[in-house]
């Protein structure tokens, strides 16, 4: 043995992931104290359990979320679904994708007619709204006004699920609907955002006639990148009058620059 060999670093065996720590939020490589977690990790997960509680849990301010996109310039109307409660929202996933008669009524009432129906709903998760919302919006609006098409006021609704926006551009006869929705939050991420784009936005479509954007957050999908894939999978929706998997089998047209 030479006097160096003492000094050699240890190798990692084949099972050791924690080099891919670097790389992802996930819960990997955390050791193990016995036959069970440090106590560290065990600490860790206890808190991302209860910030994903959390995030479902926590009441939405839709009034305040209004005024902040009013502050910007663009009109905001505040609506609800049926599910009167936060409870009701979870046990009945069908009345979150209905408005409320009340809400319904509201958006009967004759107004100018929209190309693009726009819904921010809390979905799974306030905290996702409050906080990448917004960063979505001021991307996505002036690229969406860039395109002459006409756009509704944004709608605000409190426990609304992804079919709402079906609803809302039923009442205002849309081609195409965006609802941006807080996301299920998982164990690494409680502030995900989901953007769900429909052409024909009627009640009764599924979810195969729908295009999803999904991890919008600082740390996933950037906001401003999700709001640029918005707004080219809008014109491709008006382009081809389909959504989907419907949109997804037909050929896209290489870049200019033939990539």
């Amino acid at each position: 043995m030479s006097e160096t060999d003492d000094q050699a670093p240890a190798t990692s065996s084949s099972d050791d992931w924690s080099w891919l720590s670097r790389y992802t939020a996930a819960r990997i490589a955390l050791g193990r104290c016995g036959p069970g977690l440090p106590t560290s990790a065990h600490l860790g997960f206890q808190a991302a359990h209860a910030e994903a509680r959390d995030a479902v849990l926590k009441p939405f301010d839709a009034a305040g979320c209004a005024a902040d996109v009013t502050a910007r310039g663009w009109p905001a109307i505040v609506v609800r679904s049926r599910a009167a409660d936060r409870a009701t929202y979870l046990q009945r996933p069908d009345a979150g994708r209905l408005l409320a008669p009340d809400s319904e009524a509201l958006l009967s009432e004759p107004r100018a007619p929209a190309d693009i129906a726009l819904v921010v709903a809390d979905g799974l998760s306030s905290r996702a709204v409050q906080v990448n919302a917004l960063p979505v919006l001021d991307t996505l609006m002036p690229l969406l006004a860039a395109t002459g098409r006409r756009l509704s006021p944004i709608i605000v609704a409190a426990q609304g699920r992804v079919a709402l926006a079906d609803h809302v551009g039923e009442l205002f006869d849309a081609s195409a609907s965006i609802i941006l929705i807080g996301e299920r939050p998982g164990l690494s991420a409680a502030d995900s955002l989901g953007l769900y784009l429909t052409w024909l936005p009627r009640r009764g479509r599924v979810d195969s006639e729908r295009n999803c954007i999904s991890n919008v957050r600082h740390g996933g999908l950037a906001p401003e990148d999700a709001a640029k894939q918005a707004a080219e999978l809008i014109a491709r929706m008006f382009k081809h009058r389909a959504a989907g998997v419907s949109l997804a089998r037909l050929p896209q047209l290489p870049a200019p620059d033939g990539s």
